[in-house]
């Protein structure tokens, strides 16, 4: 049996736990209506730069609830504006703006929910990213239970173990055990 959105933030509040999650289409009602009816109550201002790129974030939070259905333990909505700027040589390509919204039982300020999703996306980054385009789990065609969860258990021991050595680049790491048995013993400490 899969839980609704709604039915899972009910059981996170009644384990007497919060949450923050994005909101996305598939509760298009309840997006609906947080984007008619958000009125701007604090904000945030962040940018950083890395990669080639700048990327600036606009945190926006709003605990005016009029007009948006009954949600167990919502307590605030959250904006996400970000706009990504390339700087190629001398020369800045300004990308579009992407807004993205959230529900929250927490009550914080726009600052501590920035904070917040950052650290959700640094993990995003770090281990789902990975998992998706290194280890290609997405395309991949297994699909028979129990083996699904048998390969995710594969990948993160792979992940781990490569991090254990001292790999940042997963990429890096997964090419040099593919192509050298003897590194691939070295990481299981076999001779």
């Amino acid at each position: 049996m899969r839980l609704t959105p709604k039915k899972t933030c009910q059981q996170i509040i009644e384990s007497q736990n919060h949450y923050l999650g994005a909101l996305k289409g598939n509760q298009s009602g309840l997006f609906d209506e947080v984007q008619a009816n958000f009125q701007v109550e604090d904000t945030y201002r962040e940018s950083s730069q890395g990669h080639g790129r700048v990327e600036e974030r606009i945190v926006s939070i709003c605990r005016t609830l009029e007009g948006i259905r009954s949600w167990a333990g919502l307590c605030t909505l959250i904006r996400v504006s970000a706009t990504r700027t390339l700087l190629k040589g001398e020369y800045e390509i300004v990308g579009k703006t992407e807004t993205r919204y959230y529900i929250s039982s927490l009550s914080e300020t726009a600052q501590q929910f920035a904070t917040r999703i950052r650290a959700y996306w640094g993990v995003e980054n770090k281990v789902h990213y990975v998992r998706d385009v290194t280890q290609g789990e997405d395309a991949s065609r297994i699909r028979v239970v129990p083996l699904p969860q048998l390969w995710a258990v594969a990948r993160n021991l792979a992940l781990n173990l490569y991090r254990d050595l001292g790999f940042d680049n997963m990429a890096q790491a997964q090419r040099r055990c593919g192509f050298s048995l003897n590194h691939l013993k070295s990481i299981f400490r076999m001779k």
